[in-house]
């Protein structure tokens, strides 16, 4: 679609799976490089509304695309072992010929824990299991048998085969904004970082912070792709504009602060919009549109946004 790539979000609450079959087709169709899906098990405040759970959908998603690449804001560790996981994500990236993104985060929503019988730990604690996780993984993506010691986890002589087809794994992507330890393991592990919406705001200091981190450890900044997960309210005139931005705050007003983060406007305010966020250093935007990502926004977008940044 263009240099800057263009992510699909669809947080599945109260999708069925022909719903998202469609937008998958779709942006498959249009030329979005990617589409994202959440890993919970409700939508919190929403717990009686139907969620169908993530890796079983980018599974099936893989299966009814060609072109389009599949990935999850963000996997929450806690919940899979990080050797199954491993297990798991290369396994899909060879049913999907390479098109797996492994979107992993150290995980938040402390209800869902507690309902589903996993233990919540400190954030810190949290973290050091993610970076534990991430060495797992990799080692299991790169070695013929591969072992490890941690303070939270262990494997010894793991074999996983088949390796992952994207080489030597897929991209890596973590979310969250978290400055002293979250930004420290992105700069450690991380192919991707992905800002999350309500960090939209500071963006510029949360680079400043993880380039820091960065320099510390060696790594070249520049090697590090920045993606950012935004609301994007898009409509083919200022009046339909204003009907969308409405429609955006009642259906995600109470997760979002659509005024204020909202990447908002007609085609070519938008095309502003997303080359200021350029110039602040974001190349792949994970979006979901403020219409709850319907087939002729998703149209408009390919057709008057997106060959702007060919």
């Amino acid at each position: 679609m263009s240099s800057i790539k263009f992510g699909l979000w669809v947080p599945q609450a109260g999708l069925a799976f022909a719903g998202i079959k469609q937008r998958a087709q779709l942006a498959d169709r249009l030329g979005f490089h990617s589409m994202w899906f959440v890993d919970h098990m409700w939508t919190r405040g929403l717990p009686q509304m139907d969620q169908l759970e993530a890796w079983t959908l980018m599974s099936a998603t893989a299966a009814i695309t060609e072109q389009l690449r599949i990935g999850t804001l963000v996997l929450c560790n806690s919940y899979r072992n990080p050797a199954l996981l491993a297990k798991m994500a290369a396994s899909l990236d060879n049913v999907s010929n390479g098109r797996l993104l492994l979107g992993l985060g150290a995980g938040w929503m402390d209800e869902e824990y507690r309902a589903y019988g996993y233990p919540f730990p400190a954030v810190r604690v949290r973290i050091e299991q993610l970076e534990e996780a991430l060495a797992i993984i990799k080692r299991l993506f790169t070695e013929p048998q591969a072992s490890f010691q941690g303070k939270y986890y262990a494997i010894e002589e793991a074999v996983n085969n088949p390796k992952p087809v994207q080489k030597p794994y897929p991209p890596i992507l973590i979310g969250g904004a978290g400055e002293r330890r979250l930004l420290r393991v992105v700069a450690e592990h991380a192919d991707i970082w992905n800002c999350p919406n309500n960090a939209a705001l500071e963006l510029p200091h949360k680079l400043e912070v993880l380039q820091r981190h960065c320099e510390a450890i060696g790594r070249d900044f520049a090697s590090l792709e920045i993606s950012e997960q935004c609301i994007v309210v898009l409509g083919a005139s200022e009046q339909e504009v204003q009907q969308k931005r409405q429609f955006a705050k009642r259906a995600l007003g109470n997760v979002f602060d659509i005024d204020r983060t909202a990447l908002t406007g007609t085609p070519e305010q938008l095309i502003e919009a997303i080359a200021a966020r350029r110039r602040q250093g974001v190349t792949f935007f994970t979006m979901l549109f403020g219409d709850l990502n319907q087939p002729e926004t998703l149209e408009l977008f390919a057709e008057k946004v997106a060959p702007a940044f060919a």
